[in-house]
């Protein structure tokens, strides 16, 4: 019997919705479709200008929220279109929202996070349950509430005897390491910038949503006195367990750290940046990733081919290879993720993030709408 589930998913670097229906009633679980649909200019302006405090934030926030489920809605749409499958023949659906604040643990020591989301509006719209609101529980409980995937990355990428690292660089990047039993806590935190610094950098001077390939990147040269600057942000200098996000990578931040380099090429700017996400993701692996020798890399930074060589440089003695090698497409996993994450909320089946998030205990994550 099949347990079919949708995971939808629009990250932090906003460069649209992901959409996976998967069955978990196998061993190593099917995609039976991916989907992905673009945000509209307009919507991707207002989710971006929400991050900041603005006039009549709530009223934009709840019409954001609205069009954002509209597009979740059509994702969905084409992932029961193209597998052939009925709304009812799916169980649920995990839709993570998008995240526009994320202060966990700040201002009266519990904090909040805040996933722009209209659940009850998908629920009517696709005639499935939805499960979403992730985060909440783990912050309630004292802990980060991010990242959740590493649990997800020890269900599907885990290996009995072997010492594995997942590096997840979406608009933030986290890593996940899995140690040689399976049983064994998961260690999983926020490195800093994945795509975000690069990605704002590269609208700015060449009106283009991302890099491809890092190929500008690649043209310029790294500017080492900067690139020492931005590393000595504090929050790099922390220990897991912790979470970051546009609160602090912002442009905003960006443009402090430029104020001595006025002089820098746009070129040199992104390369630095890249530079940035590999040298911070690489000494995150070298420093918690108990000697592995494998790093399994997904979300949109494995396609960026400059970034990947760089982390390879970087790693001399460690493995780097996109999901894709292991099973499950790069621009699959965090949409499978969500999907693997309403099917525990529905089961009731508690997660354990103490040594991810540093919530008090196990707890059951997301709230459920049904259609």
């Amino acid at each position: 019997m099949t347990e079919l589930f949708i995971g939808l998913m629009s990250g932090t670097s906003l460069d649209g919705v992901d959409g996976v229906l998967a069955d978990f009633s196998t061993t190593p679980l099917t995609v039976y479709g991916h989907a992905s649909a673009a945000l509209a200019p307009e919507l991707k302006s207002e989710l971006l200008a929400l991050n900041q405090p603005g006039v009549n934030e709530l009223h934009r926030a709840a019409l954001a929220a609205n069009a954002l489920m509209r597009v979740y809605a059509d994702v969905v749409s084409q992932l029961l279109s193209r597998s052939a499958m009925a709304p009812e023949q799916i169980l649920a659906i995990g839709a993570h929202g998008q995240t526009v604040r994320h202060q966990p643990q700040m201002h009266d020591a519990t904090g909040y996070t805040l996933q722009l989301a209209n659940p009850a509006l998908l629920a009517e719209l696709t005639g499935i349950d939805v499960v979403a609101d992730f985060r909440s529980r783990d912050i309630a409980a004292g802990g980060q509430g991010a990242p959740l995937v590493p649990a997800f990355h020890q269900a599907v990428f885990g290996k009995s005897g072997q010492t594995m690292a997942v590096l997840n660089i979406g608009g933030m990047a986290n890593l996940t390491v899995l140690g040689p039993a399976l049983t064994d806590d998961v260690l999983g935190f926020d490195c800093g910038p994945g795509n975000v610094m690069m990605d704002a950098w590269c609208q700015r001077h060449r009106g283009l949503a991302f890099d491809a390939d890092g190929a500008w990147a690649a043209s310029g040269h790294v500017q080492a006195d900067l690139l020492k600057a931005m590393l000595a942000a504090p929050f790099f200098a922390l220990p897991p367990p912790k979470s970051t996000g546009r609160d602090l990578f912002s442009p905003a931040w960006l443009e402090l750290q430029l104020g001595g380099f006025a002089h820098a090429a746009p070129a040199d700017v992104q390369a630095t940046l890249t530079e940035l996400t590999a040298s911070s993701c690489a000494t995150c692996v070298r420093d918690y990733g108990f000697d592995s020798k494998q790093l399994i890399v997904c979300g949109g930074g494995a396609f960026n081919a400059h970034l990947m060589s760089r982390l390879q440089a970087l790693l001399p003695g460690v493995t780097v290879q996109p999901s894709d090698e292991h099973g499950l497409a790069a621009q699959q996993v965090e949409a499978t993720a969500f999907a693997w994450l309403a099917r525990k909320t529905i089961r009731r089946e508690a997660l354990r993030l103490q040594s991810i998030t540093g919530t008090r205990g196990a707890r059951v994550l997301g709230a459920i709408y049904p259609a």
